[in-house]
């Protein structure tokens, strides 16, 4: 009991001499400060019992919150480290590694202040020593070694399932692969890649090595400088290996990466500008003339497209047109042409009366036979038509029998007699075409 007495009387002195006793001698240097007046407030503070009662009241609070600082940074906590990365141990060099997580999670318990400290010190790897250990499977202890040793850990997972599988080694071919095509310059291709070797070492397990389909180089084409053409050289360029269905394969390769030579060129064709008018044009009236701002314009593509590609369709709608109009219409870019010169076009379409006259003496051809079939006429009338021009008189008068194609399409027909239509088509669009006969018998017969 008399020890107890002890211990509460030196806290009394040490709270009396260090903290009430300060405070009041405070108090009461201000109070002498005071000038003496008859206020309240005054007398209470030049009055020595009052400063004892307000500096105990003081003492007390102060008292308070440093005790309530204690204790919470004494209370236990915990704080979760996210996706900590997974080393381990082992001959690289020897064996291949299956089934180890690349990250875990850790949850570190322990006082506020201390978890702060921990935070603040450089964070420590989560590690396995495989070293030891033969081909096989094997279940392994992961380990985080902690900075402050009052801070407990939990490791998520902690336990990891591994297969140790003896690395083998193969030589495979390296393909290429052109991606972000898209963002090279629309007048520009590509014609040819070149890399500086076309075999690549892939290491890994053996079932995986017998997966990897293809070793590809992926030539990027926005990691190229200012491409222009000719010669474009590009370093650094990643490989990457793929299974059967296109799904990335995790083996090592040596090299890595490889150096490529990008060949660019710059193909061009100019072509004319056709016009194309869809609908008719009200009862009466044909077209006389059809003008356009561009007649003929620069496309830019692969050299194969553009041997095939003749000219540039643009299509006006004349459907109940009465009178002269003009129209801007968009080119569109046909299929496989990048770039076009022009962009926009205007078009002008001129009508007049519209005269109707016949056209005798049209050779009759057909298309889509068969290699291993002829096709006979029935009669001799049946290898020219007559046909029927409808448009302009200052147009049609000057078209002739070779201006005009007649044929029958015969796609899928067999051997035998068979009733076809008869189509016609002209050199100049803004003319009506039509066959007199509407259609006639042919027999097709095996060579």
């Amino acid at each position: 009991m008399k020890l107890i007495k002890r211990f509460f009387k030196g806290i009394y002195k040490f709270i009396d001499k260090h903290i009430i006793l300060p405070i009041t001698k405070f108090f009461v240097f201000i109070g002498e400060k005071i000038k003496a007046k008859q206020k309240p407030f005054d007398i209470l503070l030049t009055k020595k019992s009052s400063m004892i009662i307000i500096s105990l009241l003081l003492a007390l609070v102060i008292f308070f919150i440093i005790d309530t600082k204690n204790t919470t940074l004494l209370e236990t906590n915990a704080e979760v480290i996210y996706n900590r990365p997974v080393k381990a141990t082992y001959n690289d060099e020897e064996y291949v590694i299956d089934g180890l997580p690349e990250t875990v999670d850790i949850t570190l318990i322990g006082t506020k202040a201390n978890l702060y400290l921990a935070k603040q010190l450089p964070a420590q790897d989560v590690i396995v020593d495989l070293s030891d250990l033969k081909p096989g499977v094997h279940k392994v202890n992961l380990k985080y070694k902690q900075a402050i040793t009052s801070v407990e850990y939990k490791l998520d997972p902690s336990v990891a399932t591994v297969v140790i599988n003896s690395k083998k080694s193969e030589t495979r071919n390296i393909e290429y692969d052109v991606v972000n095509l898209d963002k090279l310059d629309t007048k520009l291709a590509i014609s040819d890649v070149k890399l500086d070797t076309n075999e690549v070492i892939i290491k890994g397990a053996e079932d995986d090595l017998k997966k990897v389909s293809k070793i590809k180089a992926l030539v990027n084409v926005s990691d190229m400088i200012e491409p222009k053409s000719g010669t474009n050289e590009l370093k650094d360029v990643p490989l990457v290996a793929y299974d059967e269905d296109g799904k990335v394969m995790n083996v090592e390769m040596v090299p890595n990466k490889v150096n490529s030579s990008i060949e660019i060129e710059s193909p061009s064709k100019e072509v004319p500008i056709k016009v194309i008018t869809t609908g008719d044009v009200v009862f009466g009236k044909a077209i006389k003339k059809i003008t356009t701002s561009v007649d003929r314009v620069t496309i830019y593509g692969n050299s194969d497209i553009l041997e095939k590609t003749n000219s540039i369709e643009v299509s006006v709608d004349v459907s109940d047109l009465k009178s002269n109009k003009q129209y801007t219409k968009t080119i569109k870019k046909p299929s496989g042409i990048r770039e076009i010169s022009t962009k926009t076009i205007n078009i002008g379409i001129e009508l007049d009366d519209e005269v109707t006259t016949e056209l005798s003496g049209v050779r009759l051809g057909y298309i889509n036979l068969g290699e291993n079939y002829t096709v006979q006429a029935t009669s001799a009338s049946n290898t020219e038509v007559s046909v029927i021009l409808k448009g302009v008189e200052s147009v049609i008068k000057n078209i002739n029998p070779t201006d005009v194609e007649a044929y029958v399409d015969l796609k899928n027909l067999m051997p035998g007699e068979h009733d076809v239509e008869i189509k016609v088509k002209g050199v100049d669009s803004t003319v009506k075409y039509s066959s007199k006969v509407k259609k006639i018998t042919i027999k097709i017969a095996e060579k």
